[in-house]
């Protein structure tokens, strides 16, 4: 114990880091008025501003300042293609003609509705609308309206197609699937095909026609209904 304590009072006594007459000087930085010597090249401290150049800055920054209060000029996107999709389904009652793609088919029962019930040109109609960013066809020719009852069809295309030429768009192609259950679309489908295209000023390589059952499931299977999907697409002139 004797001898650790010899040894703490020789170190105390050599080390600086115990002599109690050595302290550390506080780190001074140099004035702002001072030549500041950095890697031996003195610089002296940049000058303020005079009053002159500060408003000449000013009135530089002022000039080049976006006007806040000039009205945003909104540029309008022409599309060079448009796609829509249309959807029309029709109840099947007795008594009915069953009108499809403006052509007669002969069968036991016909679409009730406002209009003649052609549920594949009602859904073609939707799908240019659609493209077209118009509204429904149900809007365009509401059922409310006395005058479109029992009106053919190819009215309301006629019209689609006027505003869609008036859009300044053509049909680049058309794909449009028929689901019933009765009667078979198969031997009626190209002269419906072909009349859908006379009606849309179409060539008829860029107009299809699919049909399909329903599988006897819900009305569509069970023949009480008939539905038709489109999808279209438009193209700038």
């Amino acid at each position: 114990m004797a001898m650790a304590m010899a040894i703490c009072a020789q170190l105390s006594s050599s080390s600086p880091l115990f002599h109690p007459q050595i302290t550390k000087k506080p780190f001074l930085l140099p004035s702002p008025a001072a030549t500041i010597s950095v890697h031996g090249f003195s610089t002296l401290r940049p000058k303020s501003l005079s009053l002159s150049h500060r408003s000449s800055i000013s009135a530089s920054a002022a000039s080049s300042t976006v006007d806040v209060n000039e009205p945003v000029k909104k540029s309008v996107r022409t599309l060079p293609f448009r796609v829509g999709h249309g959807f029309d389904l029709h109840r099947l009652e007795p008594g009915y003609p069953l009108i499809i793609g403006g052509i007669d088919i002969p069968h036991d029962r016909g679409c009730e509705a406002h209009s003649d019930g052609d549920v594949l040109l009602h859904c073609v109609v939707d799908a240019i609308l659609g493209a077209l960013g118009l509204p429904d066809i149900g809007q365009i020719f509401p059922d409310s309206d006395p005058k479109w009852k029992g009106a053919a069809s190819s009215v309301f295309i006629k019209e689609a197609v006027r505003l869609m030429d008036e859009a300044g768009y053509e049909i680049g192609n058309l794909d449009a699937t028929l689901i019933l259950q009765r009667p078979k679309i198969s031997p009626h489908k190209e002269t419906i095909r072909s009349n859908l295209s006379k009606l849309l000023g179409a060539d008829p390589s860029v107009v299809n026609l699919k049909a399909k059952t329903h599988e006897k499931v819900d009305s569509l299977g069970e023949n009480r209904s008939i539905a038709a999907h489109t999808i279209i697409l438009l193209m700038k002139k």
